[in-house]
């Protein structure tokens, strides 16, 4: 009598623990099915959405320009700012003021292939329009707030005059926008390399005079520059051969007008506000094209 208790009890002990290795186990296959369920909506999002990483990932491989641009001027300013904790103020002085004549005879080659009553027309309508909307103070302004937030927040700080200044000279010119509808339209980096080695210069110049803000102009040129490769394919029937030459003009003057501000050390010339210009050029053209 005492055994069958004893077997009954023990017997009793392990079916309790089948019992509850059975649960145990039962759990452990739900947990499964249930991380098998989660991977499996996880692979569905990712088939259904494969087409649209792959744009995405497209669209990043067609602003390799604007990239190597960004990053050239990045390098550069990184170079000038080193240089500029090494340096004394007479020679980053020097250096600003021949920077801007260069920047002036460029500005002046450039103006000098174009059609000149375009070239006054639109520079008029641009700079009256500049003014109403106050451009130029706007940039300034937005140079001034990222002064406060990156920079040193004190009157003499050129922050703001380096941002504005580099941000101007990368975007104006003829380069950035032919060497942008190249990448985007053929895949050719070759005028955006060479643009690229000519902003990195600059900018070591730049940065050893003007300090760190010449380095946020980047953030800039890699979204205009970025923008125009995108559209480049819808871009290219409007920036013909004969239009871009207009644009480099008034671009030119505009690039002019840098350089003497840098070669004066002072904002004397509203730069920003001639930017409409290149809108009302490019309007001109079109109305002298249909007539």
């Amino acid at each position: 009598m005492r055994f069958l208790r004893t077997f009954f009890a023990v017997g009793k002990k392990d079916f309790l623990i089948c019992i509850q290795t059975i649960i145990v186990i039962l759990g452990e296959k739900a947990r499964f099915m249930i991380h098998i369920t989660q991977f499996g909506a996880i692979c569905a999002f990712f088939i259904d959405n494969v087409d649209k990483l792959y744009k995405k990932v497209q669209d990043l491989f067609m602003i390799t320009g604007a990239i190597i641009n960004a990053l050239a001027i990045l390098a550069g300013g990184g170079i000038g700012l080193l240089l500029k904790s090494r340096i004394n103020k007479k020679i980053t002085d020097g250096i600003l003021k021949a920077m801007g004549l260069c920047v002036c005879i460029i500005g002046i080659s450039g103006a000098l292939g174009g059609d000149i009553t375009l070239m006054i027309t639109s520079l008029a309508l641009g700079v009256l329009s500049g003014e109403v909307m106050r451009l130029d103070d706007r940039l300034n302004s937005f140079g001034m707030f990222l002064q406060k937030k990156f920079g040193k927040n004190d009157e003499n700080s050129t922050f703001a005059q380096g941002f504005v200044s580099a941000t101007l000279l990368y975007c104006v010119g003829a380069m950035a926008i032919v060497g942008s509808l190249d990448s985007g339209l053929r895949g050719d980096q070759s005028i955006i390399i060479a643009k690229s080695l000519i902003d990195a210069a600059t900018s070591i110049a730049l940065a050893a005079s003007l300090g760190i803000g010449v380095l946020f102009s980047a953030a800039i040129v890699f979204i205009y520059q970025g923008s125009i490769e995108i559209f480049a394919s819808a871009l290219q029937n409007v920036f013909t051969y004969e239009l871009i030459t207009q644009i480099t003009a008034v671009g030119g003057v505009m690039i002019l007008g840098i350089g003497v501000n840098l070669t004066l050390g002072e904002q004397k010339i509203k730069v920003a506000n001639l930017l409409p210009g290149f809108l009302f050029a490019i309007g001109y053209y079109y109305v002298g094209a249909a007539k």
